[in-house]
């Protein structure tokens, strides 16, 4: 049974009879004689991927597209012209509207089939990085109902890490990755007893064991999995305690063998965490925090890192500001 919906537009029958017989087995089709049509439909049936004929009367294919791409319910669906005009220009017109491919007439069957699954499959993995990237999401926020730190807490951290991220020289495709997998630091905190983890006070020695297995939790609970994503949100829950000089947990590793994204999130967490309000402490000055990350450099923290935090410390005040407790709840973050 037919699968992906592909719209096939164009104001000659036989062009589109001829990509139907290539298509009909494969896909649901649509079919649309001129620009106007092809915009309804496209609003209307949401297809996966959209054929598009360039020279076309009333608004030509170029101005179609240019129409798809400008509202936002029809800008994700991919366009490929179909097009007797093979000049570079007119190609380099098509991709600069917005085209993700160009096919020249007459058409050949094994090419269309090729380019529309291509095409097809970039559609199912960009749904699958979403979908998993939600995933994140959520459990980010699960950890928040169980632990006594707010959501901006989460939010803060998220932001400082990709600050100092960003000052290190981190590339977009790895700042994008922190962002969203730095929230899943403290995941492990569902597994913990409320007793242990809301408790008032200090902890004592059995209770701060308890609470130190929150690390490995997190670890557990996100698990082995092939998406870069995923893969630094577990290190990031499993080694965000581990110190520089070796005397952290769970590991007890040092140095450059904690994952570095969990350096980052280690300064990110120990600032916001020093500078909020808490159910058993109160907020330190800016300032106090700052010594205290300066006299852990080199001990608790990357001293590197801990150069790129002060370097960036302008920025991170700023995010601090628009996302301090009691702001801001419904806002999304992004960079």
């Amino acid at each position: 049974m037919p699968g992906n919906t592909i719209l096939l537009v164009d104001d000659e029958a036989a062009n589109l009879q001829v990509l139907k017989n290539i298509l009909e087995t494969e896909y649901r089709l649509l079919f649309a004689r001129d620009g106007e049509k092809a915009l309804a439909l496209a609003l209307a049936e949401q297809p996966d991927l959209i054929l598009l004929d360039v020279m076309m009367p009333g608004i030509s294919g170029h101005q179609t597209c240019a129409r798809l791409k400008a509202q936002d319910k029809t800008a994700h669906i991919p366009v490929i012209f179909v097009t007797a005009l093979a000049q570079e220009d007119d190609e380099t017109k098509g991709f600069e509207l917005g085209a993700v491919d160009y096919l020249t007439k007459p058409v050949r069957p094994a090419i269309v089939r090729a380019r529309v699954k291509t095409h097809l499959s970039l559609v199912r993995a960009d749904e699958l990085k979403q979908t998993r990237l939600s995933i994140v999401q959520r459990l980010g926020r699960a950890a928040e109902y169980k632990d006594n730190e707010t959501g901006r807490h989460v939010i803060r951290t998220s932001l400082f890490s990709l600050i100092i991220g960003r000052q290190l020289g981190l590339d977009e495709h790895h700042l994008d990755d922190l962002l969203n997998a730095a929230p899943m630091h403290d995941i492990g905190k569902i597994g913990i007893p409320d007793a242990v983890l809301l408790k008032p006070g200090k902890l004592d020695p059995d209770e701060w064991e308890i609470m130190q297995r929150h690390a490995q939790i997190g670890a557990e609970i996100i698990g082995e999995d092939g998406s870069s994503l995923l893969k630094m949100a577990r290190d990031i829950a499993l080694c965000h305690h581990e110190k520089w000089d070796g005397s952290g947990y769970p590991q007890g590793l040092a140095g450059e063998a904690i994952p570095l994204e969990a350096r980052i999130v280690a300064i990110a967490d120990v600032f916001d965490a020093l500078t909020s309000e808490r159910p058993y402490k109160k907020a330190w000055t800016i300032d106090d925090a700052c010594q205290l990350i300066r006299e852990q450099s080199g001990k608790h923290f990357d001293p590197q890192l801990v150069e790129h935090f002060f370097n960036a410390l302008p920025e991170i005040l700023e995010a601090r500001q628009k996302w301090l407790d009691d702001a801001h709840d419904n806002q999304n973050i992004n960079h």
